[in-house]
Parts: C-alpha cells; structure tokens; sequence
C-alpha cells in the first residue's frame, strides 16, 4: 500500500524554497511585530485628510506600504501552512496573520470613511493639485462608486475589527478539510490495498483508468465527505447569511449586486456566462458522455467516471523536467522575457510539486509584491500536470509582469479577468502539441487534456456559479441552507446538466464540499469568463501572431489599472457581447467531433 510521506521526509528539490520572503522564523516574527507597529503611525492622519493634498496622498503612500508588508508577511504563513496543514504552528502563524490583517483593517478604516465625506468637489480638486494622487486613481474612483454603501464611520471601524470573524467560515472550512477529514484506505479488483486523501483522489484516482481503482476510491472519498456534511453546510450557510446581511446593511439590491461590484463587469455578462454556457454546452458533454460510456464499456456512467481516461493504455509518463521542457517550448510565441520568467519559477525552486501529509489540494500562485510568484501544485508525472502547471504559470506571468510595472494598489486586476492569463497558457500548451503532432492517439490525448480545462472551468466552476445563484436566492428569500438543500440542489443542477447520461449519486450531489470557491465571494463564474477570453485570444494569436501576442503582453502589464472589459478591449476580446460566449463553446463541440472520430 502506497504511505503518504511526512512533509520532513520529501525531497528538498521538490518543495519551494521560501526564504526569498523571509530567511527564517525571526526574520519572519520582527516584520510581523514592524507592521504591527506601523499600521498605528496611520492615526496621526485621522482627522486631517481634508486638510490638503500632499496629506491625502502621504497618508495613501504609508497605507499602501503597510498594506503591501502586512501581505507578504501573511503569503509566508498561507505558504507555509499550504504545504503542511497539520503543523500547530503554521496554523497558530496563520491564525495570527488573519488577526494582523483585522488589526490593520481597523487602522485604516478612517481613510474610506473621511475621504467619502469629503465635500463634493475637494477629492477632484485634491486630484488635480497632486499629480502623486495619480497612482491612486483608480483605487480612489472605485472608493467613490461606493458611497451609497457606505455606513457610519463607527460601524465600518466596528465591521473592519471584525474581519477575523467574518472570515471565519472558509478558515474552519479550510483547516478542516486539510487537517480533520480522513478516508478510509479502499481495496481494487485485484486486492490491491490502497490510502486515499484529498490531493490523492483528485491528482490519480479520479481520472484513473482502472474502474475497480476509480469507483472504489470515489466509495470512500464520499464516505469521507459525508462525515463533514452538516458541518461544511453550517460554515457555508454562515458564508451566505453573512454575505445576504452585508448586502442588506449597505443597501444593496440584492447580494449578487453587492457581490458583484469589485469584479466591475455588467451583472449581464455575468448572467449571460451562466445561462449560455449551461444552454449550449450540456448538449457537447452529453456527447462526450456518452462516448465516454460506449468507449470504456460501461453499463452505466458514474459521476466518478466523467474524468476517465478513454485512452488509459496511453498515458505519457511525464516527468517534471520533461513537463518543463514542453512548457517552454509552447510558450516561446510570448517571447525571451516571459520565457525567461517561465524558466526561473520551474528551476529555481518557487514550485511547491511535492506530495505530502497535510499538503493543500489542487494547485494555486502565491504573488507576494516585491518577491516574485509562488506556485503550489501536487506533481505525480501526468500530462493533466503539465497543464496545471502552465495554468499557474500564466498567474506568475501576470503578476510578475503587473508588479513590474505598476504599484501594489494597481497589481490586481478585478476578478473575472484574473484567471484569463493562466489558462491562455493552458490554450497555447495545446495548441504547440497539437500544432507538432498528427498522431491519433497523442491528439487525442491531448484533446482530452483540453476538454479537461474546459470541464473544469465550463463545468465544475460554472455549476459551482449555479449552485451559488441558487442558494443565494434561497436566503434571499427566507429559506434555511442546509445539507440537505444543498445536496438537493446540487443534484438537480447536475442532473440538469448531463441529462440521462451521468448517474447522479449521493457523492455527486454533496460535490459542493470538494472546493474552496463558495468561501470567495462570487468567484466561480469568473473561471468561465477567463476561459471565453483565453479561447478568444489564442483563436486570435492564430490568426494575427505576433501583433495579438504583443497586445496581451501589454494587457498583463497593466495590472488592475482598467476593468475587466477594458483590458479585454484591449487585447482585441468585446466581453460585453454574447459573441465570445458562443464561439468558445462552440470550439469545445468541435474538439468533441475530433475525439468522436478518433473513435470510429
């Protein structure tokens, strides 16, 4: 039986080096104490912000410093408790960082509430004075749209000291599910005894090629998740209730809308996300599904089953040097510089690819400003790897192209444009294999590794987004969120979706436990919205080379300076219209003809 490893007992070269943060524990502990320390210097701006330019923007200056240090001093923590879940003391760290972020948090929440009773006219008149106040634009206009939800400079000073309360629900979510939940070991056809965890279902047993291995693992997984299911309903009913009484409290007509202000995007963009690829892409999948079933033999189809290789004999073994190699290969349209980055993250140990007891699941990139990118992932030598990899290497590539160009208050970018950059990585990896290789079955495996990026975003994120829809109007509406409503629902989103061609089981309809997302706002749609425009993109990089190569470069550097649509625009990309929407969708149906014919 395969034994999970120890995080001491891993190859050094496998996990990120995090000194480049901090050197040590006391380096790490003195800048804690240092930002703690700062973060009071903020009070002696109280008071005076209307007093003049130049202390407007001195106060912005400092403020923007603490904000930065405070959040390098928090990756640390979140870095090193990703890595081992069960360590007391990176969960003290974390549980301390998340009371720093509350203190400071309090300690500025001054700044929105004086500058938002500033006389009509005095910021603008500020802004034009100061030509330093221009860094701060967008960070200011943004601060304007929400003056009429604005409360009481006490209770946001009140709402900002209890941040660490408000954040509670993904932080026992979160530390539960990497510390608590156990599944028990499950046997295969052959009597193979096997150990299963989160990480382990979902980097092998998921998409394994063996149904006794598949089916047993997912047995014991939905066991596991079922032991958690009236608590991970209480935090994310705390989540939404929350979410429902915030809204609410600050005059919002609904939560969506109060969900949906930082991602500055059109609440029919969002909707038209929703409804036009859960319309149009169900058919496609219901294809694939039913491939899927006549391909591996099946009597019927199991959730656990769509991830199943239809090819399983022909499964490249990759190594991570290899995975590398091809990675920068596909990337070399993005010319010597971003290739450049591409090579020191993967070489000079800012991946995190070891496989450990504790580790957090799925992938992820840390982009503490100032340092350079982080990248979690769980390596176990497959191509579904390789493209997991670029993914988080298209986010290092963007933040580390916004942190050289813009300062820490305009890296980021509103939410749904975040997760374009990482999977147009994934669009151009696909496109080099496929562009070099006419071989039936290494195009195919790859068509499935393609088909796998679009499930993953047009499908498990995107029904992530319906179940939100739902639950939120649920709450709304008076009804109580419970393991029982959620699995219901969850179900019959699912069995909405893939019709008569998946079995819907009790596993399936608790999926809602499996992620993170639900803890983070309204963020599983924006996967979607990253896919239309990545699809978008590299559909245009084939068609113009360079000039649409260069036009993304220039988007990725300008960070979080426009909104989504604007930096959209600029790449060539007209978001607003359903337009993308169907062509994406429509390129998914035609990957699914050439996997359809490889078959016949």
């Amino acid at each position: 039986m395969h034994t999970r490893l120890k995080r001491a007992e891993v190859a050094v070269d496998s996990t990120w080096n995090l000194s480049d943060l901090f050197g040590d524990e006391v380096a790490w502990e003195a800048e804690y104490q240092a930002v703690d320390e700062a973060r009071l210097a903020l009070a002696a701006y109280e008071g005076h912000l209307s007093g003049g330019a130049a202390t407007l923007l001195a106060c912005l200056d400092a403020m923007e410093s603490v904000e930065a240090r405070a959040m390098r001093v928090s990756t640390f923590a979140h870095l090193r408790n990703a890595q081992d879940g069960t360590n007391p003391q990176y969960q003290a760290a974390m549980a301390r960082v998340s009371a720093l972020h509350a203190r400071v948090g309090a300690s500025t929440a001054f700044i929105d509430s004086e500058i938002l009773a500033f006389p009509d006219g005095l910021l603008e008149r500020f802004m034009a004075a100061e030509p330093g106040l221009a860094g701060f634009a967008v960070l200011l206009n943004d601060l304007l749209e929400l003056r009429p939800h604005r409360l009481g400079a006490d209770t946001e000073r009140v709402l900002a000291a209890l941040g660490e309360v408000l954040h509670s629900p993904y932080m026992v979510y979160s530390r539960s599910k990497a510390g608590d939940m156990q599944f028990a070991p499950f046997t295969d056809a052959a009597g193979t005894v096997y150990a299963n965890s989160v990480n382990g279902f979902e980097s092998n047993f998921e998409t394994h090629g063996d149904t006794s291995v598949r089916r047993g693992a997912w047995a014991s997984f939905s066991a596991g998740l079922k032991a958690y299911n009236q608590t991970y309903s209480a935090t994310f009913a705390t989540e939404v209730n929350k979410n429902v009484a915030l809204a609410r409290l600050r005059n919002y007509r609904s939560t969506e809308e109060f969900l949906l202000q930082p991602h500055k995007i059109p609440h029919s963009v969002y909707s038209n996300i929703l409804d036009i690829i859960q319309a149009e892409l169900a058919p496609h999948m219901q294809r694939y599904a039913r491939l899927r079933r006549r391909v591996l033999g099946l009597d019927k189809l199991l959730y656990c089953d769509i991830k199943a290789p239809l090819d399983p004999e022909f499964n490249p073994h990759v190594s991570y040097e290899e995975g590398c190699k091809l990675i920068l290969e596909s990337l070399a349209p993005m010319g010597a510089d971003y290739c450049d980055f591409a090579r020191k993250t993967m070489t000079q140990r800012w991946v995190d690819r070891a496989d450990n007891i504790g580790k957090s699941s799925g992938a992820f990139c840390a982009s503490p400003h100032g340092v350079h990118p982080y990248i979690l992932i769980t390596w176990s030598d497959t191509m579904r790897n390789v493209f997991t990899l670029a993914h988080e290497l298209g986010h290092g590539g963007h933040f580390g192209l916004a942190m050289r160009h813009q300062r820490y208050v305009n890296t980021r970018p509103a939410m749904p444009f975040v997760e374009a950059p990482s999977i147009m990585n994934e669009m151009l990896l696909a496109q080099h294999i496929l562009g070099r290789s006419q071989e039936t079955r290494m195009r195919r495996s790859v068509i499935m590794q393609v088909l796998g990026t679009y499930h993953h975003n047009f499908v498990t994120h995107l029904l992530e987004a319906e179940l939100q829809r739902q639950v939120y109007a649920l709450a709304e509406g008076g009804g109580s969120v419970t393991a029982a409503a959620l699995n219901d629902c969850k179900g019959r989103i699912l069995a909405k979706f893939w019709g008569d061609t998946v079995e819907i089981d009790d596993g399936a309809r608790m999926t809602w436990m499996r992620q993170p997302h639900y803890y983070m706002g309204l963020y599983p749609y924006t996967y979607s919205v990253g896919l239309v425009a990545s699809t978008a993109m590299s559909l245009l990089v084939q068609k113009e080379g360079q000039p649409a190569v260069q036009r993304w470069i220039e988007v990725l550097k300008a960070g979080g300076t426009r909104t989504p649509l604007e930096l959209m625009q600029m790449a060539g990309i007209d978001i607003n219209s359903p337009q993308p929407i169907h062509d994406a969708v429509a390129y998914v149906g035609r990957l699914v003809d050439e996997l359809e014919a490889s078959f016949d």
